[in-house]
């Protein structure tokens, strides 16, 4: 007989966007393993994007539970002069050249009233609402997934009320994001936000982190030790598609690039290759798709990179397999921040499952660059080296131009969805059978 499983999360389809990704894909697999999930979502979310494709991946034995949610958007894109059907950006992205007065000061108010997240007005409610579902429809464990780390807030309720095993699972860190620096907090509001991150550290019967460095750094923050389960790829998504390479070389960036992941070498190391290589002028194509802050235009124009830019502001998700597959090089940027060490981008396993040539920029001892070690997949250069970035595209032009342009991407099955869905389904039977045996009926 199937185990109930309570995933609360706020994203799920129609909302698109990477933060979709992990928890649609695990719903999709876990029935397999025993566990049937029921999802707690809100009704009408701030989302960053709509993608109607991602249904696809819904099955018939997956309950969906949603109720509406309040958000402070409405005033905030009153305040900074936004229209209301425009999306907000996530990561500090900005797309216009300075941010205005009201969006720092928007940022403040963001950082220090809405703890841990501007989704805190749903916890109550959300709360009140599972309370009664859970009497009448009881469960065997629950996972919160975030961020917005208010959802970990919600399951932190339900387990005082019902003392239900409870997994608190990490897509990104808490104080340990990449803009936590950026949110211009008072004392109280910093203290405030560490205390909440370590009750719920502390009070989860098990925490999850999708990197090795941050679950280092979440069990730091707690004394306890924090499993890994990554994020990965679906094998489904990759099935029956037919693609030919392009016959432009091709470098290809999918997902949003921020200011903290835009780095001007990559740009200057493209004109270096242009002005000495007639060659790669007449091959090159660099195609972004996703939001890009006004950092990567700026750079498109001071290096004059404008007539090789091709810019997509967003695909739906199952379009993005082609574009990955018949790409001549996938281009990795992570952000130049303290963490950047345990960043991994949920798009690594994707690029991974493409199969083709990975040029990344990130810590040369980060977790990125372990993995792509690892498999095979790619070359890797440190934020501020031009000369290991430029000859690493220049090696991949040189094969490209002799139609040996490859990649290996070994041993990434490890990855797969359907393999970490069994990962995550031991996890979960462990945690219920610890727990059946020291809290017995």
């Amino acid at each position: 007989m199937a185990k109930k499983l309570l995933i609360i999360t706020y994203y799920w389809p129609p909302s698109g966007g990477a933060g979709v990704q992990r928890w649609l894909k695990f719903a999709k697999y876990l029935p397999e393993f025993g566990w049937e999930p029921t999802i707690f979502t809100p009704e009408n979310p701030e989302s960053p994007a709509i993608d109607s494709s991602l249904n696809g991946d819904l099955q018939d034995n997956i309950s969906v539970i949603k109720l509406p949610i309040w958000e402070p958007y409405t005033a905030y894109k009153r305040f900074i002069g936004q229209k209301q059907d425009q999306k907000v950006n996530a990561g500090f992205l900005s797309e216009n050249e300075k941010p205005k007065l009201t969006e720092k000061a928007s940022v403040w108010v963001r950082g220090n009233f809405f703890i841990p997240d501007a989704r805190k007005f749903w916890i109550k409610p959300a709360t009140k609402y599972l309370r009664n579902y859970l009497k009448e429809n009881p469960v065997d464990a629950i996972v919160s997934t975030g961020p917005p780390h208010s959802m970990h807030l919600i399951a932190m309720n339900l387990k005082k009320s019902f003392n239900i095993p409870w997994i608190a699972d990490f897509r990104d860190p808490w104080t340990g994001i990449d803009f936590y620096d950026k949110l211009r907090l008072t004392t109280f509001a910093d203290n405030k936000h560490k205390t909440l991150e370590k009750k719920v550290l502390q009070k989860a019967d098990k925490v999850v982190a999708i990197g090795n460095v941050m679950a280092k750094d979440l069990g730091n923050i707690s004394n306890r030790k924090v499993d890994v389960i990554r994020n990965g790829y679906d094998s489904d998504d990759f099935e029956n598609k037919t693609h030919s390479l392009t016959k432009k070389f091709t470098i290809t960036h999918v997902g949003s690039i921020n200011a903290d992941r835009n780095h001007s070498i990559f740009w200057d190391s493209l004109q270096t290759l242009l002005s000495k290589n007639p060659h790669f002028e007449e091959s090159l194509e660099i195609h972004f798709v996703g939001k890009n802050d006004i950092s990567v235009i700026n750079d498109i124009k001071k290096y004059k990179l404008e007539k090789f830019i091709k810019l997509t502001s967003y695909l739906p998700h199952k379009e993005i397999f082609e574009i990955l597959c018949s790409s001549q090089v996938l281009f990795l940027p992570i952000n130049n921040t303290p963490n950047a060490e345990g960043i991994l981008t949920g798009k690594i396993y994707e690029y991974l499952a493409a199969k083709r040539p990975i040029l990344a920029i990130g810590p040369p001892s980060g977790e990125l660059a372990t993995v792509l070690k690892e498999t095979k997949a790619g070359v890797i250069s440190d934020f501020s080296d031009k000369s290991s970035l430029t000859k690493n595209i220049e090696n991949y032009f040189e094969d490209y131009v002799k139609n040996n342009l490859l990649c290996e991407s070994t041993d990434i099955e490890r990855f797969s969805r359907k393999r970490l869905s069994a990962n995550y389904a031991d996890l979960l039977n462990d945690l219920q059978f610890t727990f059946s045996k020291n809290n017995p009926k």
